[in-house]
């Protein structure tokens, strides 16, 4: 089969590998769609990935084309978004339900061959089966909005609350959609890029800023999230949460990122912060929020690829251009 090979930092190429067979308890996909995420440039970067080459891809959708021997809850012919997370089920935090934090932690598309393929294997227990009326090649939203539901596993989410977003881009823009679905009183968003900011309006919002000063809450935001990873976003985030609010650290950074906090202010003004990590017991929840129709594929797809243009898609991802971008069949 073809697939898109990431051989060594800074180098992808579209290649020709074996096609994969399915373990007992694992299931065959045809992949319909793959997105590609900032987790796909850190692993062209040289990070994440424990070892090259590796087919990157852990957002995709498809059709079972093959199952296991000891596999009966998914058949040949359903068509299933896959959660890419991969626990041992056997270490200290997964014993605690804490999957996400595995201390063997491993997943589709970063420690393993991914969907930026023609087919992929994933455990049959990954597959969120789609229902009728939900395309395949829309389904690798499912997995981002996995992630941004464990977001908001950890936040308050109090009726009424003021939330501050930091980044315009796909997860910024899940996040929005689903802090007005919690209640929010307002909703504001931030990003440089005024092509994302319009999209943030469209899909309707409180106000949409090309920096927060722009805006005017002398007491702060209750929640504000950072969906970049960039020091300045994530600094310039941290001095406008309010009394007893919440700052989520959701953007990825990289590995020497820092930012400076104010311990007396944490202390004195109650702030939380926390983090979070990928998919953790979401992905099944937000299959059936995609599929009852909380985000608008039309809207968050920017662009699609072909597999054969996986690198000119991950160049147009790192330069900023687009939402999400997809590579399909």
């Amino acid at each position: 089969m073809k697939a898109a090979v990431i051989v060594t930092p800074g180098q992808v190429a579209l290649e020709t590998v074996p096609d994969p067979a399915p373990g007992p308890r694992d299931v065959v996909v045809q992949v319909a769609a793959c997105g590609i995420c900032g987790t796909d440039l850190h692993i062209m970067d040289g990070e994440f990935a424990p070892a090259y080459p590796v087919v990157p891809g852990h957002e995709f959708a498809g059709e079972v084309v093959a199952v296991g021997s000891g596999v009966t809850e998914v058949r040949v012919g359903d068509r299933v978004a896959v959660d890419p997370s991969l626990h041992c089920g056997e270490c200290y935090y997964c014993r605690r339900a804490r999957g996400n934090l595995c201390e063997n932690w491993a997943a589709i598309g970063v420690t393993t061959a991914g969907g930026a393929a023609e087919y992929a294997v994933a455990p049959a227990k990954n597959c969120f089966v789609l229902p009728d009326g939900v395309s395949a090649a829309d389904a690798a939203l499912i997995e981002p909005l996995s992630c941004a539901v464990r977001g908001f596993d950890v936040l308050p989410r109090r009726l009424g609350d003021h939330y501050l977003i930091y980044g315009a881009g796909t997860m910024g823009l899940m996040m929005q959609e689903l802090a007005k679905r919690c209640g929010a009183a307002s909703v504001s968003i931030v990003d440089p890029n005024p092509d994302r900011l319009a999209t943030a309006v469209r899909l309707g919002n409180t106000a949409a800023v090309t920096g927060a000063d722009e805006l005017t809450r002398p007491r702060g935001w209750d929640v504000v999230i950072d969906c970049t990873g960039v020091e300045a976003a994530i600094a310039d985030g941290l001095t406008r949460v309010g009394p007893a609010g919440t700052f989520l650290q959701f953007g990825v950074s990289s590995y020497d990122a820092r930012a400076t906090v104010e311990p007396f202010r944490i202390y004195n003004k109650e702030i939380t912060i926390t983090g979070s990590m990928a998919v953790l017991h979401s992905f099944e929840r937000a299959g059936e929020l995609f599929a009852a129709g909380v985000l608008d594929p039309d809207v968050f797809v920017s662009h699609r690829f072909p597999l054969d243009g996986y690198a000119d898609a991950l160049a147009q991802f790192r330069a900023g251009i687009g939402r999400k971008i997809l590579i399909t069949r």
